[in-house]
């Protein structure tokens, strides 16, 4: 049963979109990171990144020592840092 559909809205995925505040682009990258202050050392959260923002994002995980490493996001393989 499509509950989104039977109420008129749309049934599509959502666009994954960049995490930068106020950002709606599609996101291109995504910003692996860890705050060893309360994660474990092999825990990852993602930050999602537009090709616009993926430096801002990356440079403010970096200061606070926190970044751990940028993957493409599926479908764009072709780049990785």
């Amino acid at each position: 049963m499509d509950l989104l559909g039977s109420l008129g809205g749309s049934s599509a995925a959502p666009e994954i979109q960049c995490s930068r505040k106020g950002c709606r682009n599609a996101a291109d990258y995504q910003l692996l990171w860890n705050n060893p202050k309360i994660h474990t050392p092999e825990r990852r959260k993602i930050w999602l990144a537009c090709q616009e923002h993926r430096d801002w994002l990356e440079t403010y995980l970096k200061e606070r020592l926190l970044y751990k490493e940028t993957l493409p996001m599926a479908g764009n393989e072709g780049e990785r840092n």
